[in-house]
């Protein structure tokens, strides 16, 4: 499946671009830029060989402190990673070569992947800050990205990131247009247009329902979460 979305990537309907430079393209050229979360090991043997094949530029957001262990966060309730597969992580020595190899950018993923909306000021300032100084520590470049973990921000955690970072991902559906915010980027999450033929509907009025719909359900499910949390 992977593959068929690589070759769609290079078909010429879109450009693949970095991150960065998504950022500065015109709204009216269909581009996109690739991003993975967590650092996973199989990002290094299954995801970053086939990039490379293809020639498409990457982002990879790391959990700093948790390099060469796991996806265990910890923390308890919904935001413990509860349903997922625990998978390793990729250690500091293959980041590097995946760096090295072409064509990825490592960002930051905080330093122990925690909802930042529940964490005290100075937690926060330790997973925001603690993440880039490790990620230039381990790599020789300090990052100018951030993902959120779980997509949650609000008002101080976007405070906060601004003091390290140049631009910050979040897991907001939807695609960029006008002059948004670089610190609130909006992403679509491959996991709901996995199937080609919605990609090759890019743009379209059908492309567009799907992703006002999604949206409007996750904006839902949110709601209901804060509530039963209350």
């Amino acid at each position: 499946m992977f593959r068929k979305h690589a070759r769609w990537l290079v078909s010429g309907r879109v450009r693949v671009v970095s991150l960065e430079e998504l950022q500065r393209t015109p709204d009216d050229v269909d581009a996109v830029a690739l991003t993975f979360d967590d650092g996973f090991a199989n990002f290094a043997t299954l995801a970053a060989p086939l990039l490379r094949e293809y020639a498409l530029p990457s982002t990879l957001f790391v959990v700093t402190a948790a390099v060469g262990r796991d996806n265990r966060w910890g923390g308890g309730g919904k935001r413990s990673g509860r349903g997922m597969p625990v998978l390793p992580l990729a250690d500091w020595d293959t980041l590097n070569n995946l760096v090295a190899g072409g064509g990825v950018t490592l960002e930051a993923h905080t330093r122990t992947h925690p909802d930042l909306t529940l964490c005290a000021p100075g937690q926060m300032e330790e997973e925001l800050e603690g993440a880039a100084a490790e990620l230039e520590r381990y790599t020789g470049r300090r990052p100018e990205g951030i993902a959120y973990p779980y997509g949650s921000v609000n008002d101080a955690v976007v405070a906060a990131a601004r003091g390290t970072y140049r631009c910050g991902c979040t897991t907001r559906y939807a695609v960029l247009g006008g002059q948004p915010d670089p610190i609130c980027l909006p992403r679509l999450d491959m996991w709901y247009i996995k199937n080609v033929s919605y990609l090759e509907g890019w743009g379209g009025p059908g492309f567009q329902r799907r992703l006002r719909w999604r949206e409007a359900l996750r904006n839902v499910r949110q709601v209901v979460e804060r509530r039963l949390g209350q």
